[in-house]
Parts: structure tokens; C-alpha cells; sequence
């Protein structure tokens, strides 16, 4: 399995900077200069292997410059391009509050009264914040913030949730 560590927003400049959207908490180690990084085009269309020249914070995301893309015709044709790390090279480690996402993928997710809700589907990162997208037993998709006062308890027995009233099922 691939995690995402990072997305190609768009271009900046002429010279071929990549804006990125960092999704990892080790920027400075994933996109450190000389480091090769997996691209994955968007729409299915494969996988190519980039070296990193250049990297530095901008606005919040990261400028990256890549070995072999040096204009912006080259830069525009990386726009939407995931970079990916495989998933055994990565561990969470002993915080109990840290987790990456496909360790979270397929956990049973239940109410603090113990009924059952669903399976963790997917981990949204969503600009206001990270979302659990749980499906049903009914085969329906539930969206649960993933804040501490809604979702108190994730161990690996699971992922108990408080939800409040009408979030799993329409209020009456």
C-alpha cells in the first residue's frame, strides 16, 4: 500500500517550481534535496521516479523544484501528481495519538453505547479538518468529524464514536 506524501498543486513562476501540497509530518525529510520521489499522474496515466533539486516552505505548501523538469510546459504537465512512499517504511510509532491512515482503514467503528456503525472506509483530509467516511452495514456512508469530542477512543480494538444526535441517522 502507498501513502500520499505530498500533491502537485500548480506551478509557480517559469522555471519550473512545483507548488506541493505536503501531506506528511516529515517534509524536510521526504522532499530533502537529492531524495527520489515516486510520482503518481493523475487519471491512472503510471508512475515516474523524480529527484529532488530544490525545496522550500511558500504559503503554507512547498515549493520543489524536480531533475528534468526545468520550464513551466513541464511543470503544468506534473499538475495533480501524487508523490507516494510504500507503507512498510513507515510506522506510527508508540504515541497512542498518532496513526497514519491505512493503519485506521478497515477498523470497525462503533458508539460509545457499543452499536456497531460500520467499517472505517477512507480518512478524508478535508481543509476544515480530517473526516472518518464510514460505510454501513447498510451499505450507506456516514461522515464523522474526526475531532476527540466526537471520536474519544481509537485503539486497535477499533474506533468508538459519540456522535451527536441526527449525524448517523436523520433526526425525526
Amino acid at each position: 500500500m502507498d501513502l500520499v506524501i505530498g500533491r502537485v498543486v500548480k506551478t509557480h513562476g517559469v522555471r519550473g517550481e512545483l507548488v506541493v501540497d505536503v501531506r506528511t509530518d516529515s517534509p524536510e525529510e521526504r522532499f530533502a534535496v537529492g531524495t527520489r520521489l515516486r510520482g503518481r499522474a493523475p487519471r491512472g496515466a503510471g508512475e515516474t521516479d523524480y529527484q529532488v533539486t530544490a525545496a522550500r516552505p511558500h504559503a503554507g505548501r512547498l515549493l520543489l523544484s524536480l531533475k528534468g523538469v526545468g520550464d513551466r510546459s513541464a511543470a503544468d504537465a506534473l499538475r495533480g501528481t501524487l508523490f507516494v512512499i510504500d507503507a512498510d517504511d513507515v510506522d506510527s510509532g508508540d504515541d497512542p495519538d498518532e496513526f497514519y491512515d491505512h493503519e485506521l482503514i478497515g477498523m470497525t467503528v462503533t458508539t460509545v453505547d457499543g452499536d456497531e456503525v460500520g467499517t472505517l472506509a477512507d480518512v478524508l483530509h478535508l481543509p476544515g479538518g480530517e473526516v472518518l467516511s464510514v460505510a454501513t452495514p447498510a451499505g450507506a456512508e456516514v461522515l464523522v468529524p474526526f475531532v476527540r469530542e466526537i471520536v474519544p477512543t481509537v485503539s486497535a480494538d477499533g474506533i468508538v464514536i459519540d456522535p451527536p444526535e441526527g449525524l448517523i441517522e436523520p433526526a425525526e
